[in-house]
């Protein structure tokens, strides 16, 4: 399999924005993130989108910003924390590229995830404990697993290489 697309997936707070931009770079690709095209088209911040519209509307509005994503190649993708989740995009997602999950425990999330409500579903405890239980599930449906716990973005970027040219 050739490789000229990479999807960073995981729970928020893994590290995929940052461990894009630098796989990116090295890879003399570009990087996208797809929470950042969303917050640029509709011109307010995810926190905003959510409480304004609900989720409903920001996961379809993720799957337009995926849609466009799509034919783009020597591309880094940042997927947000439920793009991986929903059947239609992994589906896609699993068929444009090599799709990689930023596997992180939830404790050391928890240190990660801001306490200033720019992550709306990370409001409540419960909730989002709830929520990484059942995310598991279609993470590790992604092609390629990495141990991002205690990784720095550099680790996590020479693993996705060494398999990228294994693989390629």
């Amino acid at each position: 399999m050739t490789v000229d697309k990479v999807y960073l997936v995981g729970f928020m707070a893994a590290g995929k924005t940052t461990a894009a931009r630098v796989l990116a770079k090295r890879l003399g690709w570009r990087a996208e993130d797809v929470d950042e095209l969303i917050e640029a088209r509709e011109r307010r911040t995810v926190a905003e989108i959510f409480a304004r519209h609900g989720e409903p509307y920001f996961r379809a509005v993720e799957r337009d910003i995926l849609r466009l994503l799509l034919p783009l190649r020597h591309t880094v993708v940042a997927t947000g924390g439920g793009t991986f989740v929903d059947p239609e995009n992994r589906a896609a997602m699993l068929r444009d590229g090599l799709t990689v999950w930023l596997d992180v425990p939830l404790d050391a999330l928890l240190v990660r995830l801001p306490a200033d409500g720019r992550r709306p579903l990370a409001a409540d405890r419960a909730q989002l404990e709830r929520l990484f239980a059942v995310r598991q599930t279609a993470y590790a449906q992604a092609h390629l697993r990495v141990d991002a716990a205690a990784a720095h973005p550099e680790e996590i970027a020479e693993r996705i290489l060494d398999t990228i040219t294994a693989e390629g």
